[in-house]
């Protein structure tokens, strides 16, 4: 009689040599398994699983979706174009918000000045043009830079700010105001509080400088570049890249005034910043001020050093020069600037005309303001750079 021990594994009983009960679930696995390598077999030959099945074929009209040989270009790197010298990075003060670090190229609208219209002719009390003049406007290897237009139209003429018609008489003070265009706060506070005749000069490192520019002449200052240019201590001050050296050829310098007098536009002239060795190097300081004059702009001498040859060298080369009298804020206390003020109103009673030269220190902003509105009160006028350039008295 059989027992358990001699039963096959999965098998209830053996009936006259038949299994009763088979491995179904052996046999499943077997057949599925058989499936399985069966369609991939057939994948792989036939390479088209869905054969024999329903086929629609739907012609796709491009003109109606929009698609034609014309939507599609390719790029062709022949026609890139070259990176543009950026100026180097400035740190910012701890309130700007550089929204243009590194001032990209403008648009193609904006790279062509012939569609600027020119402005209409300026008179006392419209606002200043806040954009190129095409005419006295033309692209440099850097950006776009002024030029003498055909008709003899220089950019310090059509910049200018028009200043009231006064009796030979009068004492007139020009007030420059520099360093602005690095802070946002220290400018913006600048444009706002100094009054329109003051002229600002702006740094060429910071950035936004061309809307900073369109808000001083919209507010109607005549504007200034301000040129770095080699102290006698140099490098240990250095007043940052691009600055002219005695140390460069001609052309080196030449190629960097490109780039400073490409940071904005619609300046009346440039002033330098620093600069006591450079411009007393008479052979290194003619080809800049040459091509300043060449180009239809002027040059102030910002008066710190007294061994600068700028006057001389200005006038060689036919070069519209002034020079500022003092520093207003050269002791930047409240006491100090007062002091230089009433000196520079002096200056000009006893002179007719004095030339102050201040930084855009907020003390020195705020000193400035409240000097300037009472200072007709007491029988002297603040006007613009270029109108103490017309009165022929620089």
């Amino acid at each position: 009689m059989p027992n358990d021990l001699k039963k096959p594994l999965g098998l209830k009983t053996i009936k006259n040599g038949l299994l009763t009960h088979l491995p179904l679930g052996l046999i499943g696995a077997t057949i599925l398994s058989a499936t399985v390598l069966g369609a991939a077999a057939w994948i792989a030959v036939v390479r088209d699983p869905l054969g024999g099945e329903p086929v629609t074929y739907v012609r796709i009209d491009r003109t109606k979706t929009g698609l034609n040989p014309k939507d599609v270009a390719f790029a062709d790197p022949k026609k890139a174009v070259e990176p543009q010298p950026m100026p180097a990075a400035v740190k910012p003060d701890d309130d700007e918000h550089p929204d243009d670090p590194s001032k990209s190229a403008p648009s193609a609208d904006e790279q062509a000045p012939t569609k600027r219209p020119p402005p209409a002719q300026i008179v006392e009390g419209q606002p200043l043009t806040s954009s190129p003049i095409a005419k006295i406007t033309e692209r440099g290897r850097y950006g776009l830079v002024p030029k003498i237009a055909a008709d003899g139209s220089r950019p310090v003429d059509l910049y200018a700010r028009p200043a009231p018609a006064l009796p030979s008489a009068s004492a007139r003070v020009v007030i420059i105001v520099g360093g602005l265009g690095l802070s946002q706060t220290t400018t913006q506070e600048a444009i706002r509080l100094l009054p329109p005749a003051v002229t600002l000069a702006f740094a060429p490192y910071g950035s936004s400088l061309d809307r900073w520019m369109q808000r001083g002449r919209q507010e109607g200052h005549e504007l200034l570049l301000q040129v770095p240019m080699e102290p006698f201590d140099y490098p240990d001050t250095d007043p940052g890249p691009h600055t002219l050296l005695t140390t460069l050829t001609p052309e080196q310098n030449a190629d960097r005034l490109q780039w400073l007098m490409a940071r904005f536009t619609d300046y009346v002239g440039v002033v330098n910043y620093t600069g006591a060795k450079f411009t007393a190097a008479t052979d290194k300081l003619e080809p800049v001020l040459k091509e300043l004059g060449q180009r239809g702009v002027m040059f102030l001498d910002d008066g710190s050093s007294s061994r600068s040859m700028a006057e001389g060298v200005a006038h060689s080369v036919h070069t519209p020069f002034a020079r500022a009298d003092l520093t207003i804020d050269g002791n930047a206390s409240e006491a100090a600037i007062d002091t230089r003020l009433t000196q520079l109103e002096n200056l000009a009673r006893s002179k007719g005309l004095a030339i102050g030269m201040a930084s855009a220190l907020p003390l020195t902003v705020r000193r400035i303001s409240q000097w300037t509105k009472t200072l007709e009160s007491r029988g002297v006028t603040v006007i613009p750079l270029t109108a103490a350039i017309r009165s022929g008295q620089m």
